[in-house]
């Protein structure tokens, strides 16, 4: 069910994103009276799932769900139609057109895709408001896995700031680590401030393995969901009963629990537990797999004082369009570690699997519009990138147009689309096929 859910979130969302830009072009085209053929929400080739024809344009769905397309009159383009290319041009045709129109056309769909982002983000803050968890309210401090270990982390360090910066939010730290270049962290360590030096080549790691919990939040251990078969339910816990022990060990936080149980298993011992006023000790069993089949409290607002923002419609289109731009700002770093030969990002590049465990297994609206909207920003950067076959690539061709007054003939217009086809064929075989391998890792 939950893959189900990840795929349904996963195929609404591009649709709205693949429906909006080639309304970006069609909507451009018709503005300057170009006309378009075809109006496609993914590929149809041999076959279509359904169309219908509107005036000169054919609408419709096809079977693969790689994206879509409009077929502008005149245009060289995936569809490859020669033979109308041998043709005399028509005053309605692309290539009649003046350049500067064409360059609209083709800057019509990563146009609409930007503003789109930003719409979402202004009708996200508008709906939602904003919460987060500011850094100083951390007050338990970090925990840290086998990479924020190597990077000099400590289970309980409190982070000050990056490179003496103060970051406002907590849960962007990892995200400025990896984006910024970060050099140090300056925490709080057992009430002394230590200054942390993140080694070369570390952060490398990280993207390539993709450890999201190299940093998380640490949290006590109050008892929350039992599973199934749990030893701590038939020990006698109860919700809301605080773990502070275990055998003559005494513990705070959830990662001590964590790590300490591993010596345990196959014992029978004793857990040491806080019921409101009571402490109490309870004898439980510890199974092979060293775990007692309990959940603690996940809701941040349990532990933490969250800092909450409400937003009027007024306040939430700037607010919403400042959001847009650091999502921009963000991705144009991300795009930026592909070529990092430190970083080796390119090793990271995920196709849809990778994408669609982006959403949440659950049905949640907020996440689902945040999400879409970064896609939207990924859509319309990597869709202007100068690769020939992508908006990109026609733009870079028209700017040369403008720029020496000449032409590319339609030959080599051609030979570029099919050589950009390829080079994204490539990618998509490159980013799915790791997909492929993470899942047999």
């Amino acid at each position: 069910m939950v893959i189900l859910i990840k795929a349904l979130q996963l195929i609404l969302s591009l649709s709205i994103l693949v429906i909006f830009h080639e309304f970006g072009h069609f909507i451009t085209a018709k503005f300057f009276k170009t006309r378009v053929e075809k109006f496609f929400l993914f590929f149809d080739p041999w076959f279509s799932l359904f169309k219908f024809k509107k005036g000169e344009t054919v609408y419709g769905m096809g079977w693969l769900p790689l994206g879509g397309y409009v077929k502008i009159s005149g245009m060289i383009d995936e569809s490859m139609d020669k033979e109308q290319m041998k043709q005399p041009p028509q005053p309605y045709e692309f290539r009649s057109k003046p350049t500067w129109q064409r360059l609209i056309i083709m800057l019509g769909g990563v146009s609409v895709n930007i503003l789109l982002a930003f719409v979402i983000y202004m009708g996200i803050l508008f709906v939602w408001g904003e919460q987060y968890l500011p850094t100083k309210e951390a007050k338990y401090g970090i925990t840290v896995d086998s990479l924020g270990y190597e990077m000099g982390l400590r289970n309980g360090d409190k982070i000050l700031s990056l490179d003496n910066k103060p970051v406002e939010n907590f849960f962007k730290i990892p995200s400025h680590l990896i984006l910024d270049d970060v050099k140090s962290i300056q925490v709080n360590r057992q009430g002394a401030t230590t200054e942390v030096i993140i080694p070369k080549g570390l952060i490398g790691k990280i993207v390539k393995h993709q450890s999201p919990d190299f940093i998380s939040i640490r949290i006590p251990f109050e008892v929350d969901k039992f599973t199934r078969e749990s030893a701590g339910k038939t020990a006698g816990l109860q919700k809301g009963d605080k773990i502070i022990g275990i055998d003559s060990l005494q513990l705070q936080y959830f990662d001590e629990f964590r790590d300490v149980i591993k010596q345990f298993k196959n014992t029978k011992t004793t857990l040491t537990v806080v019921r409101k006023t009571d402490t109490l000790q309870l004898p439980v069993q510890i199974p092979e797999a060293a775990v007692i089949g309990v959940y603690p409290v996940q809701s941040l607002s349990h532990y933490f004082t969250l800092k909450e923002k409400q937003y009027t419609v007024w306040e939430a289109i700037p607010a919403g369009f400042s959001k847009g731009v650091h999502a921009i700002d963000n991705y144009m770093k991300q795009l930026k570690l592909l070529f990092s030969p430190e970083v080796k990002a390119y090793e990271s590049v995920g196709g849809f699997i990778t994408i669609g465990n982006i959403f949440p297994g659950a049905w949640d609206w907020e996440a689902f519009w945040s999400l879409t909207a970064f896609l939207s920003v990924m859509l319309a950067i990597l869709n202007v990138l100068p690769i020939p076959a992508l908006d990109g690539g026609h733009v870079l061709f028209l700017l040369y147009e403008i720029i020496t007054r000449r032409k590319p003939s339609d030959k080599f217009l051609e030979y570029a689309q099919i050589v950009g086809m390829i080079l994204l064929f490539a990618l998509l075989i490159l980013a799915n096929g790791n997909d492929i391998i993470k899942l047999f890792r």
